[in-house]
């Protein structure tokens, strides 16, 4: 029998959850990745380490989500690109249209063996949150709504919906 430390992880299986939902409900399932060397991205969309990725069945092909990796195909202005992403790389998922979605925590790197002085900095650089498994609230901010930290940021108006209408037609 399989114990909780030996399990898999639950980050593939809710990343699909997510991006099924999404795609029941008319959404557009984006990605926010952590642009690191493992990733296979177009580097020159990559922003402060990150890039996020529209994975809708319109803006790619071949989507394979997967356990370990999330594969797919899209265009980048024109040009062909195959994209390959390590599920550990993935620190959202969420609809572009309404913000709904989820954040994961982002892996401390490791570090080398018998370095315990550079575990104790990376520790204190980082402050209580940097314990893995307790990583801290996790909140998305759209785009440009960067400014005073403790500023609230209110949420992307939802689209207005008109009720629907009969025409009696004679």
């Amino acid at each position: 029998m399989m114990n909780a430390l030996e399990s898999t992880s639950t980050r593939p299986y809710l990343i699909r959850a997510l991006y099924e939902w999404c795609v029941d409900n008319g959404l557009t399932p984006y990605i926010a990745v952590l642009a690191d060397d493992a990733v296979r991205v177009p580097r020159e969309y990559v922003q402060n380490g990150e890039i996020v990725l529209n994975i809708s069945t319109e803006a790619t092909s071949a989507l394979k989500l997967g356990n370990e990796f999330v594969e797919f195909k899209a265009r980048f202005a024109g040009v062909a690109r195959e994209i390959m992403v390590p599920i550990n790389n993935i620190i959202a998922i969420y609809a572009r249209e309404s913000g709904q979605g989820m954040a994961f925590p982002v892996g401390v790197p490791a570090v080398a063996e018998g370095s315990a002085e550079s575990a104790d900095a990376t520790s204190a650089d980082q402050g209580d949150d940097s314990v893995i498994g307790s990583p801290g609230p996790i909140q998305l901010v759209p785009r440009g709504a960067v400014g005073n930290d403790d500023a609230p940021v209110d949420p992307p108006p939802q689209p207005k919906r008109r009720r629907p209408a009969l025409k009696v037609v004679k």
